[in-house]
């Protein structure tokens, strides 16, 4: 079960780094929400994937005394889930507002900051 996790790790890490290089405004979203979610299955998967014994320990026990599920991947993920969404809704709504400004969503058309003519760098000072 974990070797299938990883591969689905790899072709959603694949999947969004081909989305991050794109000049289109959507698609660098697009691969940001699944470069995330790529990130949380892999913490998931690398903490071991065990569902069968829940992770407590028993009361007079300082160890358990059989494998338990690790609960540190399960919080780090729920953390991360959290934040990529609130990360996630911030980028849309720059997005949306770089889209409203500018009127288009291609990153090389969105470059209003540097000017169009070239001139050389001053030589002294």
């Amino acid at each position: 079960m974990e070797t299938l996790f990883s591969m689905l790790v790899g072709i959603l890490f694949a999947g969004s780094i081909y989305l991050l290089l794109s000049r289109k405004l959507v698609r660098i979203l697009l691969g940001i929400a699944i470069l995330g979610n790529a990130v949380n299955l892999l913490i998931f998967t690398a903490g071991r994937l065990t569902r069968d014994v829940p992770p407590i320990i028993p009361v007079n026990n300082y160890l358990p005394l059989e494998a338990t599920a690790n609960p540190l991947p399960q919080a780090l993920v729920l953390t991360a889930i959290v934040i990529s969404f609130s990360f996630l809704a911030f980028f849309l709504v720059l997005g949306y507002r770089a889209y409203q400004e500018l009127g288009t969503d291609d990153l090389l058309e969105m470059r209003v900051a540097e000017p169009k003519e070239h001139y050389e760098p001053p030589l002294g000072y």
